[in-house]
């Protein structure tokens, strides 16, 4: 089973490289409207100060995975020795992206606890040290497949124990959610994705709630307005959305949306360009 196609065509990630080279003292990151964050030590020692929490030393090789907006900082000795190749992470459908929602505030793994990114990393730090046409366009994209290849990475391991990637980490669980992510327009009930999973209602329902932290209708409501939100970025109409994320009127999605935002459609849009930021 593929589990992250799906979800990276509608939910994907765009980087953005924006530091590459030797970091000496304090660099302040704040949380850029819509943006996370991939920081990759290539050599050296840094010092990681995330608000609120003491600071992590780190000693080798490391990434530094910040999905959604975080004050933090990276402090490098005075006298230099971290090298660092640090993108922004701007996910589709901004703040309301549940692939970045599902994630922790925080991952930081040693490289070389990676292999699966040994090629990629290898390949990344290469273009960075070189001068080649298309250098940067190359670079975002490279980033781009390290975000990917680390989700993989977090789902075969099992290293979420809770969330969205915690149930695609779960055989069972997989399938339903698999099946409501590719056919969100259906109009599931519990007894059919529990019979998707192969188990019984109750112990489907019981399981979900454990392992995804939401019941499966929930689950079902949030998927659909993560939809729907990120088509009205997109400048889709209502009466076309209601229709793709399963609902049978623009009326019918509008309740839903409020029951699930506080905010209609329309209201909801307004304040999505408030805090958008400048061209």
């Amino acid at each position: 089973m593929d589990r992250l196609s799906t979800l990276l065509s509608l939910f994907g990630v765009r980087a953005n490289m924006y530091y590459s080279g030797e970091l000496c003292g304090v660099s302040p990151l704040y949380g850029a409207v819509q943006r996370g964050y991939l920081h990759l030590l290539q050599q050296g020692e840094l010092g990681l100060a995330i608000s609120g929490k003491p600071v992590q030393r780190l000693t080798q090789p490391s990434l530094i995975f910040v999905p959604r907006p975080s004050r933090h900082h990276l402090i490098g000795d005075e006298e230099g020795g971290a090298h660092l190749r640090c993108a922004s992470l701007e996910f589709a459908g901004g703040a309301s992206n549940p692939l970045a929602a599902s994630l922790p505030d925080l991952i930081v793994l040693p490289l070389a606890e990676l292999p699966m990114l040994a090629d990629t990393l290898k390949w990344l730090f290469a273009e960075a040290e070189a001068d080649h046409h298309g250098r940067h366009a190359a670079l975002d994209r490279l980033f781009e497949l390290v975000v990917i290849q680390l989700l993989r990475h977090l789902l075969e391991q099992q290293q979420l124990k809770s969330g969205m990637m915690a149930g695609l980490a779960d055989p069972r669980l997989a399938r339903s959610l698999m099946a409501i992510h590719e056919q969100a327009q259906h109009p599931w009930s519990i007894a059919e994705l529990a019979a998707t999973s192969n188990m019984s209602r109750a112990s489907y329902a019981a399981h979900f709630k454990a392992v995804v932290g939401q019941t499966p209708a929930e689950y079902l409501l949030a998927w659909r307005i993560s939809l729907a939100q990120k088509l009205l970025r997109e400048g889709r109409s209502m009466a076309l959305i209601s229709d793709q994320v399963g609902y049978e009127s623009p009326s019918a999605l509008a309740r839903a949306f409020r029951r699930r935002t506080g905010l209609n459609p329309r209201d909801w849009m307004k304040s999505v360009d408030a805090d958008s930021p400048p061209d």
